[in-house]
């Protein structure tokens, strides 16, 4: 008897071309105004200057983040964490509200998809154009073509790359640096990596990042619910589906559902939403626009394919009942995490003193005897001033009798900067208890006394 031939799975389905058809309408409106707002922000924030220097910079050589107006020293990395939180719960929120819409319309896979689709577009042609060219044989204009497009491609992601090191190194430093040919290694390294990513992910992969690489297409599922708005197809109204002739309104044999394919020829990872909800959809409505224009030609209703919830499609609920069952408890609960964590954030921030002080003593002398009997201590003072002035800061000392400071009283700190900076106490013998005592070590601004920090300090008597 033969043994049976062993079964192979295959995790992973052989990629089969897709060639979006373009989707017009209000939702492809919705997503190139996203596209838009996007990328001026992105490649224009890099240029924007702020008290004379690059108004969003993440400066990792000098460990600074430049935020507007605002400065953050690695001792605030805490904001960075609750701003990464506060991400984190809006995507949890959209998602639960109104399913991937993140996805379809502002995550940068789907925006430079876009952009590299259009591109596409305008030299190769529209969707049977392409589907054409792809299958004719070799020739010089298919080449010249081809070539064309992908220069356009490795530009945009060439320009795209070196705007985003131009987010931690100076984007002007970084111009020059190429107009002079001085790139160092690390700036070429990572312009060619993220300019690979995006020619790779935008040009190539496409829907494969969506549909395997993309974690939050796995784990989406557990944040969705039946009252999450998501793209449905309303199988009641359009089945069973079936062609007709363009003079033949209705048919009481079929449903609104003419079977034209367009939903599928539209969506960007070639899935028919007639089959119900899949994960490989990311919710960019483009199978909305090319049914609803299906059904103004046919002399039919729209809202054939929709947004919808599973209790509004099964129990035929109002716009108004679906909008009434969105404010769930766990979009609420969401909604009051949120909320508290950015009402916390912006009361730390203003709240926050833009001047931070560390004393050092000198383990080297714990404390010593000096002339006329005095005992004598030495510190480092580590001064950060936050702030984007210079400023003069008055330094003062506390907490033991006859507790004097030998170095001078005042130092002035440049702007954005640390400076170590040591000082000498004294007292007289026998002022204090032998061992540890505490003292306070205090800078107030001389020309804005707001800006203060006390710190406590120990002062060692010998025994």
């Amino acid at each position: 008897m033969n043994a049976p031939k062993p079964q192979v799975i295959k995790m992973y389905a052989a990629r089969e071309e897709i060639y979006p058809r373009e989707a017009k309408g209000r939702y492809a409106n919705i997503r190139w105004l996203c596209v838009w707002l996007t990328q001026l922000a992105f490649y224009g924030l890099a240029w924007l200057s702020w008290n004379g220097r690059q108004a969003l910079l993440f400066d990792l050589v000098a460990r600074k983040f430049y935020i507007f107006g605002l400065v953050l020293w690695p001792q605030d990395f805490i904001y960075l964490a609750a701003l990464l939180i506060i991400c984190a719960y809006l995507l949890f929120l959209a998602t639960a509200m109104a399913g991937r819409v993140w996805c379809g319309f502002a995550c940068p896979q789907t925006v430079y998809t876009e952009i590299f689709l259009w591109i596409e577009r305008k030299i190769e042609g529209k969707r049977s154009a392409r589907m054409a060219l792809d299958k004719q044989g070799p020739s010089v204009s298919k080449f010249l073509k081809k070539s064309a497009k992908h220069l356009v491609w490795g530009a945009l992601a060439l320009w795209t790359g070196f705007t985003f090191v131009g987010y931690f190194t100076p984007i002007k430093t970084l111009a020059q640096e190429v107009l002079t040919l001085n790139f160092g290694p690390w700036e070429w390294f990572w312009v060619v990596f993220y300019s690979f990513a995006t020619y790779g992910n935008a040009g190539w992969m496409r829907e494969q990042v969506c549909k395997y690489m993309c974690p939050y297409a796995r784990f989406q599922s557990s944040m969705f619910d039946r009252d999450t708005l998501i793209i449905t197809y309303d199988t009641k109204r359009g089945e069973p589906r079936g062609a007709r002739r363009r003079d033949e309104v209705a048919n009481a044999k079929l449903g609104s559902c003419i079977d034209c394919t367009l939903c599928v020829q539209v969506c960007p990872t070639g899935i028919d939403i007639r089959d119900g909800l899949q994960y490989e959809c990311i919710g960019c409505a483009a199978c909305i626009d090319a049914c609803n224009d299906v059904m103004d030609k046919v002399g039919q209703p729209r809202g054939l394919i929709r947004y919808s919830t599973d209790h509004a499609m099964a129990e035929n609920y109002t716009t108004a009942q679906i909008r009434a069952h969105a404010l769930r408890p766990r979009v609420l609960i969401y909604i009051t995490i949120l909320g508290l964590i950015v009402l916390a954030v912006c009361s730390a921030l203003w709240l926050r003193m833009p001047l931070k002080l560390d004393v050092i003593r000198d383990r080297g002398t714990l404390g010593r005897e000096v002339e006329d009997g005095m005992i004598e201590n030495v510190y480092r003072l580590q001064i950060m001033n936050t702030t984007e002035q210079a400023h003069t800061y008055r330094i003062a000392v506390k907490g033991l009798d006859t507790l004097t400071l030998l170095t001078g009283d005042t130092v002035k700190v440049a702007a954005t900067e640390t400076l170590a900076y040591p000082i000498r106490l004294r007292t007289a013998h026998g002022v204090g208890q032998k061992g540890s005592n505490k003292i306070d070590i205090e800078l107030v601004a001389v020309d804005d006394p707001s800006l203060h920090v006390r710190e406590h300090a120990v002062f060692f008597v010998p025994r």
